[in-house]
């Protein structure tokens, strides 16, 4: 039962950490462009060769 006094302020801590940290993320401009880095990785770039 002591322990609840410890992981119930720990987890309200962790739970507001991360939502400021999501929000830094996003003000920052993280996810402004989901789509280009992703399918950047799928071109194919030795169309010369073949």
């Amino acid at each position: 039962m002591d322990a609840l006094y410890l992981l119930v302020p720990l987890s309200i801590v962790i739970v507001f950490a991360a939502i400021w940290v999501f929000f830094r993320m996003s003000d920052s401009g993280q996810f402004d462009d989901m789509v280009g880095p992703a399918l950047r990785v799928l071109q194919d770039d030795d169309k010369g060769e073949g």
